[in-house]
């Protein structure tokens, strides 16, 4: 049950960080320009992402603009952008394995490699997690170390953006699930290497050839009887038939009086 409760909670945080590491990703909320200095004109916003370049004004205007070139791009920004999807990736096709994998699922029920699938899914999330921290933290380092640039001017200055906070605290539920799967896939394995506690759970395998439901047979009194109670019985009721026949003169009167105040009546009691 512990396992069983362990590999949710894995689960839950994964599915968390992946959820996260996919907003990260499409949102453009990476480095919001900084107000300082003389560039305290909060009209305007800008606002930089892996794929696009976003401008928002006072008025309600939000206009956003792709990067049109992928080999003009710094080799940061590719490298982040791969490392990003492929995060994204194996997040997806961690949640699709811990699925299958997890005790309280009926998938592969039964089958030794149900713990390995598990695992496997830990290891993916673990994996996204480690991919995904990778590009937020060298992201975060350039925009802190580019603010407290000397020489730079204040409209080129940049804060961290949302988008590096969400993709750092998903980076860290990715991992903590794939912790978590991985913990419970190892101590769930026995001296079988591979035999899965079932608990509290039935079975739900049927052998084939058996029928969905059992024909009731009543119980038969005459054929279960023991040879030595039967005798036991006959030497009993012996005993008794001679005992009656012999208190049959003294209890004469009393019957016969008893039938015929019993005679009037119906079977039902009624006269």
């Amino acid at each position: 049950m512990a396992i069983a409760a362990l590999e949710l909670m894995g689960f839950f945080f994964g599915l968390f960080g992946m959820l996260g590491t996919l907003v990260a990703t499409l949102l453009p909320y990476w480095a919001t320009s900084a107000h300082v200095g003389p560039n305290i004109v909060t009209a305007v916003v800008s606002m930089k992402g892996l794929w696009m370049e976003c401008v928002y004004q006072s008025t309600g205007a939000f206009q956003c603009e792709t990067y049109n070139t992928l080999l003009g791009l710094t080799t940061d920004l590719q490298a982040a952008r791969a490392m990003m999807v492929i995060s994204s990736i194996f997040s997806v096709m961690a949640c699709a394995l811990s699925t299958v994998g997890m005790q309280c699922t009926i998938c592969m029920d039964g089958s030794s490699i149900k713990t390995k699938v598990a695992g496997v899914g830990g290891f993916l999330f673990l994996l996204a997690g480690l991919l995904s921290l990778i590009p937020v933290s060298w992201k975060t380092h350039e925009v802190v170390q580019t603010f407290y640039m000397q020489n730079m001017p204040a409209s080129l200055k940049f804060e961290i953006g949302d988008c590096l906070y969400v993709g750092l605290a998903s980076s860290l539920l990715s991992m903590l699930g794939g912790g978590l799967l991985s913990a419970s896939c190892c101590d769930d394995l026995d001296g079988s290497r591979g035999t899965r506690h079932h608990y509290p759970y039935p079975d739900r395998t049927i052998p084939r050839g058996l029928p969905l439901s059992m024909p009731y047979h009543p119980a038969n009194l005459h054929s279960t009887t023991n040879p030595n109670l039967t005798n036991k019985n006959q030497t009993l009721n012996s005993h008794t038939s001679t005992s009656t026949h012999s208190t049959m003169p003294a209890q004469g009167p009393r019957k016969s009086a008893r039938q015929n105040t019993a005679a009037g009546y119906d079977v039902t009691g009624y006269v």
